[in-house]
């Protein structure tokens, strides 16, 4: 019984296989494959892992196969694993052959297809990062579906710098979808405004002026900086930014800078909103003559020059000018580069202070002692010194006497006598001169000296030596239209007037005299103060006459013969004279 128990169960065991493989292989071939149609998704599992491809059973006669490479992300990495549930996009089957063709990244392009629907449906947003730029906008990648975004709605307003936002991460609006050409159209700007015209609401309800808030700088021009306030854009002029003076706002902030500040004034209807920084900071000209009392000795640091001085910085805010005139005690500038340029350490002296224009005065040159009083000291007047000359004038040559103070020998004081047109006929730049101190004048700063000084004035003796009435014999040394001018002796010379020339009247003194000639002549002014003296012809040839005439009336009767002829001599020799005189003038 139990071999044959045992036997039973032997033969039966082969038949119940043959029976199960056969109604396995009629479900097999009779299986319902309908559902798995081309272009859907479906669930698949995957069942080997290839180093070029991916076996997926999808539930076909055979498995479908997709590259290796669909599951990469971007970074390379590969997570998949035998046994994982994925999703497939079924390409093409064929039934005859058994096979399949599948592919993963179309299924999740069409996921994502779907989602973008969904969100362009909702009024939602998604993701993405801008990944490269082209003509007209930029590259966005919203997870697999590369989408456009054109330029103008990348902000609320033109970007300056394209190529930065590239690698950036943003939120998005779906603005169009075609799934046939596979385009895609987004927007941040959208979204931007819809955040701003909601802050803006909120933001109206609880600004006011004085209040103080935080920005952020969104836009850098030559007169201040507009800043977003959230949903607001406020301006803070260049004025209000700092106490003390910049040239452009890019000194003190940039783009993208959170900042902290002052409502100073706003315009609820007109939404104009006026920002200050430095309000936020004391004024450094509060108590400023306290802080900077006359004659104060300081240091600072040159900000700026203008043709009419420099602007020197004391403190953070506060600026003083150093005019030009209070540079140097000697130099005669004409422009502040000379002595100093921007960025310089200098030390200055403060010469006044007015709070209310908010001006501080001060110099350069009181630093150091005045050199104008060192020279009254060591040079007074009468002082005989020594110098080069240093500059030649039409008017005078200058003399070295300090460093940078030079006296002025004018050139009516280089000779007592002799007329010079020009320094230069006596001097050149170089040459040692001596000379006397005449006046040293500190409040004008002139020093003038004299050569002609170091003798004495020989017209002082001219009264002495030529007094009225004398007679002098002198040469012609000029001839103008109204006389003679005659060298007495070297470096005096007198006068003779046209009127003092000739009894007859003559129309110019040249129809006599010539330059050379020698004359005699009788003084009839002198003035040594005056410098002054005056001849006459005239009067001399009048008095000889007259002493003739007056010894022929006094001659005896013995001499009636020989003092006649000789009047008859001289008559006839004064005839010959005035007939002279009168050829002359014909031929004149």
């Amino acid at each position: 019984m139990v071999e044959s128990t045992e036997m039973s169960q032997e033969t039966s065991t082969p038949v119940d296989m043959d029976v199960s493989f056969e109604d396995a292989l009629e479900d097999y071939l009779n299986e319902d494959f309908g559902d798995l149609e081309e272009g859907i998704i479906v669930k698949g599992e995957v069942v080997k892992i290839g180093k070029e491809h991916v076996l997926i059973d999808v539930n076909f006669k055979s498995e479908g196969q997709i590259p290796v490479a669909e599951f990469k992300d971007a970074e390379g990495d590969f997570n998949l694993e035998v046994g994982d549930r994925i999703d497939v996009y079924v390409v093409s089957k064929n039934e005859s052959e058994g096979t399949i063709n599948l592919s993963r990244e179309r299924a999740k392009r069409m996921q994502l297809f779907d989602k973008l629907e969904e969100l362009q449906e909702q009024d939602d947003v998604i993701k993405g990062r801008i990944i490269r730029r082209i003509k007209g906008g930029y590259t966005v990648d919203l997870g697999g579906v590369e989408a456009f975004l054109p330029g103008s709605h990348v902000d609320l307003r033109p970007v300056p710098d394209m190529d930065a936002l590239v690698n950036q991460e943003f939120e998005f609006r779906v603005l169009k979808i075609n799934r046939r050409r596979s385009n895609v159209i987004v927007s941040r700007r959208v979204l931007l405004e819809e955040r701003r015209d909601s802050m803006r609401k909120d933001l109206l309800k609880t600004l006011e002026e004085g209040q103080v808030i935080t920005g952020k700088v969104k836009n850098i021009t030559e007169y201040g900086v507009f800043v977003d306030l959230g949903g607001l854009d406020g301006l803070m002029h260049i004025t209000d930014m700092s106490w003390k003076r910049i040239k452009h706002p890019k000194e003190l902030v940039q783009l993208g800078d959170e900042l902290e500040l002052k409502v100073l004034s706003f315009d609820r209807e007109k939404q104009k909103v006026s920002l200050g920084m430095k309000q936020l900071v004391p004024d450094p000209w509060e108590n400023i003559i306290d802080k900077y009392p006359v004659d104060t000795r300081l240091s600072g640091k040159v900000t700026n020059l203008v043709d009419y001085g420099a602007f020197v910085e004391l403190e953070p805010g506060v600026e003083g000018l150093v005019h030009i005139s209070e540079m140097s005690w000697t130099r005669k500038l004409r422009h502040p580069s000379q002595m100093v340029h921007t960025g310089d350490e200098v030390e200055v002296v403060v010469l006044g202070v007015d709070p209310d224009k908010k001006r501080i005065s001060l110099g350069m040159k009181q630093v150091r002692p005045n050199p104008w009083d060192l020279v009254a000291e060591k040079y007074p007047e009468g002082t005989i010194l020594e110098g080069a000359v240093k500059n030649i004038t039409e008017f005078g040559i200058f003399i070295g006497i300090e460093d940078g103070i030079d006296g002025l020998i004018h050139v009516s004081d280089i000779s007592w006598t002799k007329k010079i047109r020009h320094p230069n006929e006596l001097y050149k730049v170089g040459d040692l001169v001596q000379a006397k101190v005449l006046t040293v004048d500190k409040e004008n700063e002139k020093f003038t000296l004299g050569i002609k000084q170091l003798t004495d004035d020989p017209w002082t003796n001219v009264p002495e030596s030529y007094p009225v009435g004398s007679m002098v014999k002198g040469l012609v040394t000029n001839i103008t239209d109204f006389g003679l001018f005659v060298e007495v002796e070297e470096g005096i010379e007198g006068l003779v007037h046209v009127s003092e020339i000739s009894r007859k009247k003559i129309k110019s003194p040249a129809e006599i005299y010539k330059e050379g000639d020698t004359i005699d002549a009788r003084v009839i002014h002198v003035s040594g103060d005056e410098r002054r003296l005056g001849l006459s012809i005239k009067q001399l040839r009048d008095e000889e006459d007259k002493k003739k005439s007056k010894e022929f009336r006094t001659a005896g009767p013995s001499d009636t013969g020989s003092n006649l002829g000789e009047l008859l001599r001289m008559k006839l020799e004064n005839a010959q004279e005035e007939a002279q005189e009168e050829a002359q003038e014909e031929d004149v």
